[in-house]
C-alpha cells in the first residue's frame, strides 16, 4: 500500500495535472465547447497507452541501448530538476514550451505535458527499480492518470474558481516538492554509480 501510494504522488508531480491546467486552457481555446471532453479524453488515453509502453518496455530498452540504472536515475534527476525550476520559476513559455493554436493532437498535451520526458524516465526508472511491482505500477499510474484526466476535464473550472494566481502558487508548490524528488533520484544514481567503481 505504502509502494502504491508513493509511486502514484510521485507519478501525480512528474505529471503535473494542476501545472498543466493553463496549458489545456491555452490549447483548448480554439476547440468547440463540445468537443473538448473527447479531445481531452483522447490526449490523456494516447499518453497513457505511451506511459505503459515506456513501464513494461522498459527493462528491454535500457538493456538495447546499453544503460545502467544508475545513468537512467541520474538523467531522470537532471530533467525532473530542470521541469521542476520551470515549475518553480516561471517561464513566459510554460512548463513546456508554447501550447500554439487549433485543436491538439498527441502535441502539446499528450507529448510533453503528461508524458514528457521526466514522467517517461520516471517510469522506467519505476519498473528497473521494482521489476516485481509491476501490477502496483500499473495502478498507480492509472490512478495518476485518472487525477490528470479529471483536471484537464475541469480546467476552465479550475482556473476561474482558484484563479491564475491559484494555479500559478499550486504549480510552484508541486515544482518544489519536484524538486527534492529530482535531487534524491540524482543522489541514488550517484550512490548507485559510486558503489559499483572498482576499488
Amino acid at each position: 500500500m505504502t509502494e502504491l501510494i508513493a509511486a502514484t504522488v510521485l507519478l501525480i508531480l512528474v505529471t503535473d495535472p494542476f501545472g498543466n491546467v493553463p496549458l489545456a486552457v491555452a490549447a483548448l481555446r480554439n476547440v468547440p465547447r463540445e468537443r473538448r471532453t473527447r479531445v481531452v479524453l483522447r490526449e490523456c488515453l494516447i499518453a497513457y497507452v505511451l506511459l505503459l509502453a515506456f513501464l513494461f518496455g522498459g527493462r528491454a530498452f535500457l538493456a538495447l541501448m546499453q544503460l545502467s540504472e544508475a545513468s537512467l536515475s541520474i538523467a531522470g534527476g537532471v530533467i525532473l530538476f530542470l521541469i521542476a525550476l520551470r515549475m518553480v520559476f516561471s517561464h513566459p513559455e510554460g512548463v513546456f514550451g508554447d501550447a500554439g493554436g487549433g485543436e491538439p493532437f498527441v502535441v502539446p498535451l499528450a507529448i510533453p505535458a503528461i508524458a514528457g520526458p521526466s514522467a517517461l524516465a520516471t517510469v522506467m526508472l519505476l519498473a528497473s527499480r521494482h521489476p516485481a511491482s509491476l501490477a502496483t505500477l500499473v495502478a498507480a499510474l492509472s490512478i495518476a492518470m485518472v487525477v490528470m484526466l479529471v483536471v484537464l476535464l475541469a480546467s476552465d473550472r479550475v482556473q476561474r474558481v482558484i484563479g491564475e494566481r491559484g494555479v500559478v502558487a499550486m504549480e510552484r508548490l508541486m515544482g518544489l516538492v519536484l524538486t527534492a524528488l529530482a535531487v534524491e533520484m540524482l543522489l541514488s544514481g550517484l550512490r548507485t554509480f559510486v558503489a559499483q567503481l572498482p576499488r
